[in-house]
Formats: C-alpha cells, sequence, structure tokens
C-alpha cells in the first residue's frame, strides 16, 4: 500500500478482498446510514446493519437507497444489538465495527467488556486519526486525541503500538513518530519529557518495534524541517513525522480541531486496540469524515487478513 491522502484509503478499499464486513451498532441513525450507503456504493464495504428494521428501512428509502440490497438484522433493544454485533465480531461473521445510534459509553463498553473477548491481549483501547493539513507535505496521524485523557508510561507504550500497527497495516515499514512536549530537551521537572525520552530509549533496545520513536520533540520541529535546522535539532523526525503521540486528552483534542476547524484538514479515525477496527465518530463530524474512517477501518482490516 502507498497512502499519500485520504482517497488512497477508499482505492485501497475497494481493491481489498475479500471486503470488510461491517457490524453497525443501533444502524438506525440518518448520518451513519448516509455514510453506509456511500461506502456500499463504492464497493467499499459489506455493511451488516443491526437496530430497528422499520426505522432502518425508512431512512434507506429516504436516501434513495434499495433496502433489499442491505442485510438488516433487527433487534428491539440497544444492548440486543451490542450482544448481536459482539456475536458477529467473534464467530467471524465481521470483521469491522461501527457506532449508530447510542452514545459512545456504551460503545465503548461493549469492546471492554472482559466477556466479550474483544480487546488484544495487553492492550489498551486508544484513537488514532489520520489528517490532510494542507500546509504538511503528507497524511498525519495522531493519537490519542479521545480516548485516554492522561496517559502514564504504559499507556503511551500501547498507544504508540496501536497506531505503529495500524500505519504498518496501511503500508508504513517504520513510520517516523514523534512524542510531543513543549520543549525538545529533557528536563527532569518535566514529566512529559521524562516520558518522550524514555519511550525513545525503548525504541532503540527493541522493545518498542515497528516505527522510529523520536522525543522529547516540540511540534515546530516535528513538523517543519527550517525549525529543526534554524534550533539545530538533529533527527530523521524531525519535519517528516508521520505520527504524533500528544502527551494528554487536552493537547491532542486541541490539536485535531485546530487541524480541522482551523486549517480546513479531512479526516479518518479509528478505535484501535481490540482485535478489530471500531469506527467511533463524533456527531459533528463532516459526512466526509465518516466516509474516509469506514475506508480506513475497511484497510485496517485488509491488512491484518
Amino acid at each position: 500500500m502507498n497512502i499519500k491522502c485520504l482517497d488512497d484509503l477508499v482505492t485501497i478499499a475497494k481493491k481489498s478482498t475479500p471486503k470488510a464486513v461491517v457490524a453497525v451498532v443501533e444502524a438506525h441513525d440518518k448520518l451513519t446510514l448516509e455514510s453506509i450507503v456511500s461506502a456500499t456504493g463504492a464497493g467499499i464495504v459489506i455493511p451488516k446493519l443491526i437496530g430497528n428494521e422499520q426505522s432502518i428501512r425508512s431512512m434507506l428509502s429516504a436516501l434513495d437507497a434499495d433496502c433489499d440490497k442491505f442485510d438488516i438484522i433487527p433487534t428491539c433493544r440497544m444492548e440486543d444489538s451490542l450482544d448481536t454485533a459482539v456475536k458477529m465480531i467473534n464467530s467471524g461473521d465481521a470483521n469491522v465495527l461501527m457506532k449508530g445510534k447510542l452514545e459512545s459509553a456504551d460503545y465503548l463498553r461493549m469492546l471492554v467488556k472482559k466477556e466479550n473477548n474483544l480487546i488484544c491481549e495487553g492492550s489498551i483501547l486508544s484513537v488514532t486519526g489520520l489528517f490532510s493539513p494542507p500546509n504538511y507535505h503528507k497524511l498525519l496521524a495522531v493519537s490519542d486525541p479521545a480516548l485516554n485523557t492522561y496517559p502514564d508510561l504504559d499507556g503511551k507504550v500501547s498507544i504508540i503500538r496501536n497506531a505503529a500497527k495500524m500505519l504498518n497495516s496501511l503500508g508504513y515499514e517504520s513510520p517516523k513518530v514523534a512524542v510531543l512536549t513543549s520543549i525538545e530537551k529533557l528536563n527532569p521537572k518535566m514529566p512529559d519529557t521524562v516520558d518522550a525520552d524514555t519511550l525513545k530509549r525503548m525504541n532503540e533496545r527493541g522493545e518498542i518495534s515497528g516505527c522510529l520513536i523520536e522525543g522529547p520533540i516540540s511540534l515546530d520541529l516535528a513538523l517543519s524541517s527550517v525549525a529543526a535546522s534554524i534550533k539545530g535539532y538533529d533527527s530523521p523526525v524531525a519535519g517528516d513525522a508521520d505520527l504524533l503521540i500528544v502527551p494528554d486528552i487536552v493537547s491532542g483534542n486541541l490539536l485535531v480541531k485546530c487541524m480541522t476547524l482551523l486549517a480546513g484538514a479531512q479526516t479518518a479515525g479509528c478505535v484501535l486496540g481490540a482485535r478489530v477496527p471500531a469506527i467511533l465518530v463524533s456527531r459533528s463530524s463532516e459526512a466526509s469524515d465518516k466516509y474516509y474512517s469506514i475506508a480506513l477501518a475497511a484497510c485496517i482490516a485488509a491488512g491484518q487478513n
């Protein structure tokens, strides 16, 4: 795979065989169905629509979609929809999950519930987004801007492993990882810099593989080779980062919203750390974000086959 823009995700997903099968939990949601109809029409995924059959059919008809071309699994309650989705994943009848008309907390509880057996051993859930900043020379991944609030060192190790594995599945042989801090030097009084330095050393010792980690490193140095040259910061990651690891959810949330709202970056995102990619998009997300997120999840699933 060679990912240069988000449309490449669509191209790859279209060519992938077999197609990713998406279990859409509580699928009776207009925006969710709109993105699923588009993705299905483009040949990206095969959806399994779990939820209120009457509402699903009505919404599909409103979207000028042929209901008979969609596999609808009727359920009466949210709990039934969640249980059905889990069974489909564990039986191999689906290999991607997507949230429909239910609270994110209920969706995430389904993923972490021990008896559902969905979490990868030794891992935690984290969100990684792919962004297309107009002033950067390639796609940029960011993790974790949505789930882990103030991850400790072990949490950051899992976040990096999840994101690196995702990028590896997309064809990145050794993605360049920038562990962000406000400065580029180790300062024992600043825990984020200590974690960043430790993560870099772990990578050098082979304890974190599949990527190249740099840190501590500030955002300007991670993204600008000019800034790195001016400051005398010598690193193959400087000015060419593939993945930004944020120190906490506040900085991550601010960073990605600045990219999308102020810079106009398009995005795709996925919950990682489970045995299958799980799509969890904000209710305020653009239709294109949902569409590209479906394509991303399909590519990850194809890369895991």
